[in-house]
């Protein structure tokens, strides 16, 4: 699996996927974020906790626009602050299939659960904004 950080919009993220040597599977996963209090050291900085709420996999084709990924994502769970996006590379000219993902999903909310790096996965808000998780 590799997991790039690709900066700027959606947009991006979905080229950079098409143009990779071996043809790739979006991961995402949607997750809630609560917070707490503000730091009054930093007001930049939030701490609270964060729940995995849904796992999806697509290819780079069948997105449109971060806004269509969004009304989809919406239709089933509405409630999410960001979503964590990883690439599944495939073999031979192939995409992996959707069961090829489910591993690697688990392994997603498996990090962001138990407070792993996150660093190298795409992580967005709902404004295609990038977000910084981190660890306590």
């Amino acid at each position: 699996m590799f997991k790039g950080q690709v900066s700027g919009e959606f947009t991006k993220l979905l080229e950079a996927a098409k143009q990779q040597e071996q043809p790739q599977r979006l991961l995402m996963l949607f997750a809630r974020a609560e917070g707490n209090k503000k730091k009054k050291d930093n007001a930049s900085h939030e701490t609270g906790t964060v729940t995995p709420l849904m796992c999806v996999d697509k290819l780079p084709e069948e997105i449109d626009s971060f806004e269509a990924l969004i009304k989809e994502a919406d239709a089933i769970v509405d409630d999410w602050s960001f979503v964590l996006i990883a690439g599944l590379g495939g073999n031979n000219g192939e995409a992996p299939p959707t069961e090829a993902a489910e591993p690697y999903l688990n392994q997603m909310a498996n990090d962001l659960m138990m407070g792993q790096d996150l660093s190298g996965y795409t992580i967005l808000d709902r404004q295609q904004h990038p977000v910084l998780l981190q660890a306590r």
